[in-house]
């Protein structure tokens, strides 16, 4: 084993971390702002940073540029591109697939199918592994999904209350997201725990948010569904909301479908609600000032996650810990404060001044539930699960 490149294709941007043997990060960077003004590179080695201005038209040119950086003298990780025994690949909507599975005619095709569940990532997570399996011809490509995750949670907990054959036929169904990062944030949380195995609620909250229930270390219940809008609000999607919403805005603003979901998905949550932005620093200045709709924004977020990790309380019955990750949910200790002060009711109290400084263990002594800030790390566990699929080959 030489080196795993771990590859995470978003809407706008890649990231990537080429890692060693051992799992340490040799390389890591950002391409951000695809197709957009302003492209660029942010390219790390160890702590030297390097910044790229280069105009980047779409995902394709985006990897052709990082693998010459990976392979720069100075800057790179690696001699050649065959130095890179396996790519893993970050794909957002696998369906009903529980396994990381590797690229070929017959998987891709498979994951085709689910690009309208996802369609702000999956095609744009299929044209980097197709550019990869161009470049690096014979090199594994493995699939790891956002869906994987969840795929353990019962019927009851999956199913929508719409005709059976719906499911049957069609795939209608909760499928979770986010499902890597709650799955490495539980080991983390097990791991400081010091228990083999343990009942925690996970809160991956960013730009996109969504709440696990883990029992044991298996996903019985997720906010996300069918596709990532369901759930609690998030930057600029709606969450739940009732669907009769939608016939309501057909026949009284005559808009189409397209142009609903497109809102639901683009312009509603906090930046919705807050006129302002969808970034929660923003925001939360704003609202300082006095800026009544930022104040609502922040804390309709609040109250809705805090129900979600109320119901999941329920469904796990023995709750030994609640972790936040995420941008917001590792970095803004207000908004955990927020969501914590409605928890009292099972026994969760924050130590403020843990919480303030961010400190991984942020609850109080006589807390029933000890509460977290993690710091997320989707590509490592990505990488694991493209070499434990290789070494299964």
């Amino acid at each position: 084993m030489k080196t795993i490149l771990v590859l995470n294709c978003g809407s706008s941007s890649i990231k990537y971390k080429l890692f060693n043997s051992k799992m340490r990060v040799v390389v890591h960077g950002l391409v951000e702002k695809i197709g957009e003004e302003g492209s660029r590179i942010l390219h790390w080695k160890g702590i030297k940073r390097m910044a790229v201005n280069i105009n980047i038209n779409n995902h394709k040119q985006g990897i052709q540029e990082l693998l010459k950086i990976i392979l720069n003298k100075e800057w790179g990780g690696i001699k050649n591109i065959s130095d890179i025994s396996i790519v893993g690949h970050r794909v957002v909507h696998g369906g009903e697939m529980s396994k990381t599975v590797f690229a070929s005619k017959k998987t891709l095709n498979r994951v085709k199918k689910y690009e309208a569940l996802a369609p702000l990532h999956n095609p744009h997570n299929l044209t980097g592994i197709k550019e990869c399996m161009r470049i690096m011809r014979g090199t594994p490509q493995a699939m790891v999904f956002d869906t994987a995750f969840h795929q353990t949670m019962p019927k009851k907990a999956f199913m929508y209350g719409l005709p059976y054959e719906y499911y049957a036929q069609l795939g209608i169904r909760k499928y979770g997201f986010h499902g890597t990062s709650h799955k490495y944030v539980y080991e983390q949380v097990r791991k400081l725990l010091r228990k083999r195995k343990c009942n925690v609620i996970t809160c991956h909250l960013g730009a996109g948010s969504s709440i696990t229930a883990i029992k044991k270390g298996i996903s019985v219940d997720t906010s996300m569904g069918l596709t990532p809008l369901e759930g609690v609000m998030m930057a600029t999607r709606t969450g739940d909301l009732d669907p009769a919403i939608v016939q309501h805005l057909i026949r009284n603003c005559k808009m189409s479908i397209d142009e609903i979901f497109y809102v639901m998905n683009h312009k509603s949550g906090l930046l919705g609600i807050s006129g302002v932005s969808r970034d929660v620093r923003v925001i939360e200045e704003k609202a300082k000032k006095g800026n009544k709709r930022c104040k609502l924004s922040l804390q309709m977020f609040s109250y809705r996650v805090a129900k979600y990790i109320a119901a999941y309380s329920a469904v796990l019955g023995d709750v030994d810990a609640i972790a936040f990750a995420g941008g917001i949910g590792e970095n803004d200790w207000k908004i955990r404060e927020d969501i914590c002060k409605y928890l009292n009711i099972i026994g969760v109290k924050i130590d403020r001044t843990k919480n303030k400084k961010s400190k991984t263990l942020i609850s109080a002594k006589n807390s029933k539930i000890k509460v977290f800030a993690i710091h997320t790390d989707e590509e490592v566990m990505i990488a694991k699960e493209a070499l434990n699929a290789l070494r299964k080959r």
